[in-house]
């Protein structure tokens, strides 16, 4: 069909009024126009890696959790009934077989393949129409199922568990949160914030701790629950983030570790829908666990996020962008360290006085970083003081470990995936394919480390 014929067709009708209506062009007049932009020299304004003063450090261990959903129609008698399947993937990388590896002329695949070692949590969780034995609901099923999937999860055999790690958060929450409604239909009590299961004062219907991430209200009783399980995903990779910090301290053993681990999570460093209040815990564990292990070894941790999609990945891809369509209008090996300021102005925009671009629910500080091989990367840096999150300002020294960095995504940027890094290559192949899925690896690594490093010492 022709574009003449698609806009005569009277199907259209609508459409063909809108395309030619003068209000268009009237709108057009009235729309904010970002010129601004055009008139950074960024050769100015970036932070050259060769400014900033050179770092030795080798990681051992690269760590990056991805995760991934999709969702399917099954047959139990009842229209539309949908079940999601949900795996958050955790790889480790060991970096110094890898480092082993490149002496060689020749590296063997299979023995390049042993350098990195998946985990998964995989999870069904049910939708519309679809309710358990013993239940009443599709909601109440769906509420017993996140309790449980968190109870079976941990990473050494003698830590806690995720669902420890999750209530260990929920102790804030529960002295500051405000009281939200019992989650059983018909009763209008307010929800009490406790731990493990128990039951509703007003109504005797059982409660769970996880009930306080509100992620059953995004449950569709109506059809496809797709936020639901994008919601669930997510949150799993924030608490899994926190609970392998966490695991690692109660190991006295392998607690030296952290120093010498990059943590990489796919996306930006930030909690969002009804689990936005994780935000605010999550910055306060980060701060502890940091403090202890700046305190003992005198080195910040590294937490990033990496975006592979987005606002932010596609201002940056429009900044490099010279007017002749060329890809080189940012440096290489050059940083762009974003405040509140840039982001309300040029990316997000908001101008509504006082306004701080997600200060409820973020726990890191965006840059943008070009490397050596010409690769963009937006990435999110974990912050552990209100100095460091204070996005007014944006100094390297507010970026903790940011030449570390810095150094280590310019050998570790991917072509597998654009705007990633090779971990979370590893760790989304392993979420999209889980080959490993409830595979216990990390007590073998941490021994395998630990040995090394002694026979190094």
């Amino acid at each position: 069909m022709s574009d003449n014929n698609f806009l005569n067709g009277k199907s259209y009708e609508p459409l063909r009024r809108l395309l030619s209506d003068s209000k268009i062009s009237e709108l057009q007049t009235q729309i904010r126009v970002n010129k601004d932009i055009e008139d950074i020299n960024w050769d100015e304004k970036a932070i050259k890696l060769s400014e900033l003063e050179k770092s030795s450090w080798q990681p051992k261990l690269l760590i990056a959790v991805d995760g991934d959903y999709s969702k399917s129609i099954i047959q139990n008698g009842f229209p539309g009934a949908e079940i999601g399947y949900i795996t958050v993937s955790t790889v480790v990388i060991l970096l110094e077989k890898v480092r082993e590896l490149e002496k060689q002329q020749f590296i063997d695949p299979k023995k390049f393949r042993e350098t990195e070692e998946p985990t998964s949590i995989d999870s069904l969780f049910v939708g519309c129409n679809v309710v358990l034995e013993g239940e009443d609901s599709a909601k109440s099923s769906m509420r017993k199922i996140l309790f449980d999937e968190l109870k079976k999860f941990r990473i050494f055999n003698n830590t806690e568990t995720l669902l420890d790690t999750y209530e260990y958060l929920l102790q804030e929450r529960a002295t500051n949160g405000r009281a939200t409604k019992c989650p059983h239909d018909n009763c209008e009590g307010d929800y009490e914030f406790n731990v493990g299961e128990y039951h509703c004062k007003a109504c005797n219907g059982k409660l769970y701790s996880t009930d306080a991430l509100r992620l059953h209200e995004l449950l569709n009783s109506s059809g496809t629950s797709g936020e639901m399980y994008g919601q669930i995903k997510e949150t799993f990779k924030k608490l899994q983030l926190i609970h392998l910090l966490r695991s690692f301290e109660q190991q006295p053993k392998y607690f030296p570790l952290l120093r010498d681990i990059a943590f990489f999570v796919e996306g930006t460093l930030a909690v969002f829908s009804t689990a936005s209040w994780l935000a605010k815990p999550i910055r306060a564990e980060l701060e502890r666990l940091n403090s202890r292990v700046n305190g003992e070894f005198g080195s910040n941790l590294i937490v990033l996020g990496i975006e592979r999609s987005g606002s932010f990945v596609n201002h940056f891809s429009t900044i490099d962008t010279m007017k002749n369509g060329s890809e080189h209008n940012f440096p290489n090996q050059s940083a762009f360290l974003l405040t509140n300021e840039y982001i309300k102005k040029h990316i997000v925009f908001n101008d509504t006085p006082g306004y701080v671009y997600l200060e409820d629910t973020s726990f890191g500080r965006k840059i943008f970083y070009k490397t050596k091989a010409g690769h963009k990367v937006v990435a999110s840096i974990a912050t552990y003081n209100n100095y460091q999150s204070n996005p007014e300002t944006a100094f390297p020294a507010q970026f903790p470990r940011l030449i570390d960095i810095l150094q280590l995504l310019d050998k570790l940027v991917s072509n597998r995936y654009e705007n990633s890094v090779t971990p979370l290559a590893s760790a989304h192949s392993e979420a999209a394919i889980p080959l490993n899925l409830g595979k216990s690896i990390f007590d073998k690594i941490a021994r395998e480390i630990r040995a090394n490093s002694t026979n190094n010492d």
